[in-house]
């Protein structure tokens, strides 16, 4: 049976699922009246043509790393986590409680305070769905929806009934200490050079590139990481093998939630300065997207990360420059993970076939 090289498996299959989504798209685009060609500059130009551009886009990039790289445990794991939307919502909520606690001296503290805050409300969260799966048989699946509309319902009852200083209109925390401003990319010396004005993107790109690298670490390079990945592929193996199921969906689903909990460093501590309700910005769900075309793997994460980033900027800028509606970036999102996720396996197999008559053409001219 023919089967795909591996550089073809890893690179070749998510290029041309990529490019079918941008054909498709383009159509959708002529079928409403707009040019492709112009919407493509646009997006380019907002998002990459400039170091402003670049900032938003790594400031979105920054937070689907996070959520990524947390739907990238649980499924080496064998669990599909969709929970990343409420895991940063409860994070979010651990990283207000952390900088509204002190009048915090410097940054640096209240960055790995907060950190460790958002780590252990996201992964309390995911610890809840994580039992039920390991100890009643509850699908995992189910259950971290439900605790999605959760979370937000109960972000929403804390900022306005606990939270919200008094006087105040708006569903928010008061803003966060001085001491507890995060430095943008444009602040940080040597790499204000590039970025000379004010940017959303901050040091939390730092860690979650550092966490990329953790992820690796763990699963590809320790025990529990290759436990987890042998539990995922076969759990009667896994379990004849000696491997403690519970155990490990429930160090796998902490991981994740862990994760996830994180993203919330880089939109509340480090661009809106408060606690909002929107805190979670929909990027928990952006991660399922960003896990399945990187391919499961950090490496990838990152690179499909930095494309969901451009997605964002870029259709935002189509609805400031243009009159295409600026929910063709959904659009475009959607069939993303479209080709990416439901049609892999058609894209695979059509690559598939073409390496085959490749080989026989080959071997027969050989």
């Amino acid at each position: 049976m023919d089967r795909l090289p591996r550089w073809a498996d890893v690179a070749l299959v998510p290029l041309v699922s990529l490019l079918l989504a941008g054909i498709i798209a383009a159509l959708v685009l002529m079928a409403i009246g707009q040019s492709p060609t112009e919407a493509f500059n646009v997006m380019v130009d907002g998002a990459l043509g400039s170091a402003y551009g670049w900032g938003y886009t790594l400031y979105y990039t920054t937070s689907f790393i996070f959520t990524g790289l947390a739907v990238t445990v649980a499924f080496h794991a064998g669990l599909f986590n969709i929970g990343g939307e409420g895991q940063a919502q409860l994070g979010a909520l651990g990283v207000a409680l952390v900088c509204l606690s002190l009048d915090w001296p410097h940054w640096t503290l209240a960055l790995a305070a907060a950190t460790m805050g958002a780590a252990v409300f996201g992964a309390a969260w995911a610890a809840i769905p994580a039992y039920l799966q390991a100890k009643r048989g509850s699908h995992i699946v189910i259950t971290t929806i439900m605790f999605n509309y959760i979370a937000a319902a109960l972000l929403v009852y804390l900022l306005v009934d606990v939270l919200r200083p008094a006087g105040q209109m708006d569903p928010a925390s008061a803003r966060f200490p001085v001491g507890a401003k995060l430095p943008s990319l444009n602040e940080i010396p040597l790499i204000n050079l590039i970025f000379q004005k004010a940017v959303p993107a901050n040091v939390t790109l730092f860690i979650a590139l550092a966490m990329a690298v953790v992820v690796w670490a763990i699963l590809w390079r320790t025990r529990l990481g290759y436990q987890i990945r042998a539990f995922g592929k076969s759990e009667p193996a896994a379990r004849y093998a000696g491997i403690n199921p519970v155990f490990i969906i429930m160090i796998a689903m902490l991981i994740s939630g862990g994760l996830a909990g994180m993203m919330s460093i880089n939109n509340v501590m480090g661009e809106a300065e408060r606690l909002l309700q929107n805190s979670s910005e929909g990027a928990g769900f952006i991660g399922i997207a960003v896990a399945l075309m990187g391919r499961n793997h950090p490496i990838g994460v990152v690179l499909a990360a930095l494309l969901f980033g451009f997605l964002y900027q870029g259709g935002a800028e189509l609805g400031l420059w243009t009159s295409i509606p600026i929910e063709m970036r959904i659009v475009v999102q959607g069939l993303v993970i479209l080709f990416t996720g439901a049609l892999d396996m058609m894209v695979r197999m059509l690559l598939t076939r073409a390496f085959g008559l490749f080989r026989s053409q080959k071997l027969g001219a050989a």
